[in-house]
């Protein structure tokens, strides 16, 4: 069912939100918040014997995979992004639609290669809002229309939506946009101790960008426009904890002061404690007196079903208890710096 067109007054908040922090949409798709069913990319998808088409799967969250486990049925891959379908096609089906910056900023990195990432040809823009430096990506480009370095404003044309990277067709054109925290200044080598592949990317492979719900806080700050990107991520509900020992260097913390829970140590910390999304964006830090010789988790939720299902496979077991997966301990430790 369709939903209302938005009144005068959401039209002055959204005015008032690109005043605060400019978040702007990426393109002139504007369905988000009256029609979601024209904003987001449908997927293909094959469920027990029935394929469709839904546009659910565009959306930001665990919206892709369903399983059924018992009654329920669960979706167990995520997405990290909104995927917005394009509005001007030409004779050929091509889309023609312009994809710009969601804020000002600066970019940060232009991919040389459209086949060397899931990504295709992919941006990112640093923004930096006084709460440590955010990065906004676009991604599936048919062409880019920036370099690394260039300052853009909110609204500067970045590139032409297309659909390059893999598993995307033109039918399923797209812009894939993503609003990230960093993650570590160390990348490449946590990248090669961990990975026989190269990396192209350098420290802004997708790898090292964690990204918050970007769909949540649109509509976030539809009603509240003086909600900001740090106000968002505080606000997310907690997945697991997870113990670091405490001669992790803790970089996250460097970078965004505002998720560090109590006062920092004067001297070295016993442990740190960090509370993650169910997605593993991290929510807080906080000293710990415990004693731990290398990452565990002291808390999971218990959402019903296998906690690998709802955390991208970073933690396993059911119920009140877990560990982390090989896959999770390995994110622990770029989150952390504990390698």
């Amino acid at each position: 069912m369709k939903r209302p067109a938005l009144s005068l007054l959401a039209f002055l908040m959204l005015g008032c939100m690109a005043q605060g922090q400019n978040l702007l949409l990426p393109t002139d798709n504007r369905a988000l918040f009256d029609e979601p069913a024209q904003f987001f990319q449908f997927v293909d998808r094959d469920f027990e014997g029935a394929k469709s088409t839904p546009w659910e799967g565009g959306q930001f969250g665990f919206v892709r995979d369903p399983r059924r486990l018992g009654s329920r049925i669960a979706y167990a891959r995520f997405h990290e992004g909104l995927d917005i379908k394009p509005l001007k096609r030409d004779a050929q089906g091509n889309p023609q639609d312009e994809v710009r910056a969601i804020a000002d900023g600066i970019v940060a990195y232009s991919a040389a290669s459209a086949g060397l990432s899931n990504y295709g040809r992919y941006i990112v823009v640093r923004h930096d809002w006084g709460e440590g430096s955010l990065y906004s990506l676009y991604a599936h480009l048919r062409e880019s229309r920036v370099a690394a370095g260039q300052k853009v404003k909110a609204g500067t044309t970045l590139g032409i939506l297309g659909y390059t990277g893999s598993g995307i067709d033109q039918r399923r054109a797209h812009v894939h946009v993503e609003l990230n925290l960093f993650l570590s200044s160390r990348f490449e080598a946590w990248h090669a101790a961990n990975f026989a592949t190269p990396n192209h990317h350098g420290v802004f492979n997708g790898l090292n960008l964690i990204g918050l719900d970007l769909q949540a806080l649109y509509l976030a700050q539809l009603k509240n426009p003086g909600i900001t990107a740090a106000g968002a991520v505080r606000a997310t509900e907690s997945g697991y904890r997870v113990a670091i020992p405490g001669d992790a260097t803790m970089e996250i913390v460097k970078h965004y002061p505002w998720l560090l829970d109590g006062p920092r140590p004067a001297g070295k910390s016993a442990s740190w404690e960090v509370t993650f999304s169910r997605w593993g964006l991290p929510l807080a830090v906080k000293a710990s007196n415990m004693s731990v010789s290398q990452p565990v988790v002291t808390w999971v939720k218990d959402a019903g079903i296998p906690h690998y299902t709802h955390t991208r496979g970073c933690v396993t077991g059911s119920g009140e208890t877990g560990k982390l997966t090989t896959e999770g301990l390995r994110f622990v430790k770029l989150v952390c710096g504990w390698f």
